[in-house]
């Protein structure tokens, strides 16, 4: 069954490009909103000006598009609020030496 805990599992494997942990690890991903075959993922990225978005933003289409019964996906970047370290998880920590 389509939910959030299916796409964030999908998302799960893609990697920041320059720093090569999972950009939900990172915490950059807000929210997953899923209406019928549609499915909307709200990101941000960790610094405004960052020009890696459809480095990101493309394998999240591809990725969630693979999944039973999605048909569009839609990637909508923000920055409200701003990306903090404090949004990532304790293994994207320790793997950045900040834990």
């Amino acid at each position: 069954m389509l939910n959030k805990e299916v796409v964030m599992a999908k998302i799960r494997p893609i990697l920041d490009p320059e720093l090569g942990i999972s950009i939900v690890d990172l915490g950059l991903i807000y929210g997953v909103v899923i209406e019928g075959t549609k499915v909307e993922v709200k990101m941000t990225l960790t610094t405004i000006g960052c020009p890696l978005f459809s480095l990101i933003s493309e394998p999240i289409i591809s990725h969630v598009k693979e999944l039973r019964g999605v048909k569009d996906v839609e990637v909508n970047l923000t920055f409200d609020p701003p990306w903090s370290p404090e949004r990532m998880s304790e293994d994207a920590k320790i793997q950045l030496g900040l834990a």
